[in-house]
């Protein structure tokens, strides 16, 4: 097998992170795409390769696995603004749409063209020939499902194909895509990991460690129900939920499209709205400042209602719970809401991540600690085994 290179990737709802090898490198891509043409038109095409390329994702991707194949896409932020952009739907299952594959393929591809990785993989005529060592996960329900088994294999039994065409700097350059090996985790268990390991899978928290937990992971378009007991996830009593942010945000988006006549380009605009530091929940109107406040406050109230019934619910089933932690993108959205209502009703435990960084890439780091502990104990069994092989000759 070729040099392969770590990557572990969240193909979030609302957006894709990436860490790469020896955590030098990584990314955070709008999980948006749009359907395009061949030579999109862009003004000061001289000007193109001054610009960062995570901002002018412009690729053709093939892959056997995919439902619409040799298919020319924006992605990231250039898909934003196109009018045909598309994100995943309410309901809608990670491991079998086109679009969680496509995010992966580009973020991959993203990686291998740099010039950081010109020792790495072996290039020829603008073709690279890229191998990765894969960490990613999945919604508890898909897991259950058994979704990650299928989806593993497709990933390791093709070789897919990434080519950049009015992108800066990479334009015409194709990354071939193959994985030594792909490991597919539960979200709720890998949350678990990162709360209480270090990226040497080392216990950092040991008061937590032999506790009885609920994580409650809010994602854009699914609620994941971990319940820690004995360090592990018990599977019983794992749960998903088809009820995330995504279908709220579209509410606030559509009503502030028709009550002010603003249209903003995407989900990811309306979350900019409620949590910017300054001016939060206000938009420009004219050239007026406007306040959204009412239209936020009501929908996200009713949606914050759902999520404390789940957490009421499990809790009930749970009773011993010692505590819950509400991670992911949509914890962050509805943290005021969910902590007002607690302190009103229950009372329960409950704790957010205050650094909003951690929360939203606490998957992805998950990911990386597990795939990376998983490599190194690869190369430890290769090396056992060669050195076997030399002591029998």
């Amino acid at each position: 097998m070729a040099n392969s290179r770590i990557a572990a990737i969240d193909v979030g709802n609302d957006s894709l992170k990436g860490i790469f090898g020896e955590m030098e490198y990584d990314m955070n891509i709008p999980n948006v795409i749009a359907r395009d043409i061949e030579d999109r038109p862009i003004i000061g095409l001289e000007e193109l390769d001054q610009q960062n390329p995570i901002d002018g994702i412009h690729i053709r991707v093939h892959s056997p696995i995919l439902k619409d194949n040799n298919t020319i896409y924006r992605v990231g932020n250039l898909a934003t603004k196109s009018s045909n952009s598309t994100e995943l739907d309410p309901g809608s299952s990670k491991s079998e749409e086109d679009q969680t594959l496509i995010m992966l393929f580009a973020s991959l591809a993203l990686d291998a063209v740099r010039d950081e990785n010109k020792q790495l993989f072996k290039r020829s005529n603008n073709v690279i020939e890229a191998t990765y060592m894969l960490g990613t996960g999945l919604p508890l329900r898909e897991v259950k499902e058994g979704k990650d088994v299928g989806f593993r294999s497709r990933l390791l039994g093709s070789v897919h194909q990434v080519e950049f065409l009015v992108t800066p700097k990479y334009q015409g350059q194709k990354v071939n895509i193959r994985f030594e090996d792909v490991k597919v985790y539960p979200e709720g268990f890998a949350a678990f990991i990162n709360l209480v390991m270090d990226n040497n899978l080392n216990i950092i928290n040991k008061e937590l460690i032999d506790k009885r937990i609920i994580i409650q992971d809010i994602g854009g378009l699914s609620t994941d129900i971990a319940v820690i007991k004995n360090r592990k996830v018990d599977d019983d009593k794992a749960q998903g939920f088809n009820l995330g942010v995504s279908e709220s945000l579209e509410n606030i988006r559509e009503e502030i499209r028709s009550k002010h006549g603003v249209e903003l380009d995407s989900r990811r605009d309306v979350v900019e709205i409620i949590t910017k530091k300054n001016d939060r929940n206000h938009i420009m109107v004219k050239g007026s400042r406007t306040s959204v406040h009412d239209i936020v406050d009501r929908t996200l109230f009713e949606l914050a209602k759902k999520q404390y019934r789940i957490l009421r619910n499990i809790w009930q089933k749970n009773s011993q719970t010692e505590i819950c932690y509400f991670i992911g993108g949509g914890s962050i959205i509805l943290k005021d809401y969910l902590k007002t209502m607690n302190n009103n009703l229950d009372g329960f435990n409950i704790d957010f991540f205050e650094d909003e960084k951690e929360s939203i890439w606490m998957m992805v780091n998950a990911y990386y600690k597990l795939i990376n502990d998983f490599n190194r104990r690869n190369k430890r069994d290769k090396q056992a085994e060669e050195q076997k092989v030399v002591k029998t000759k």
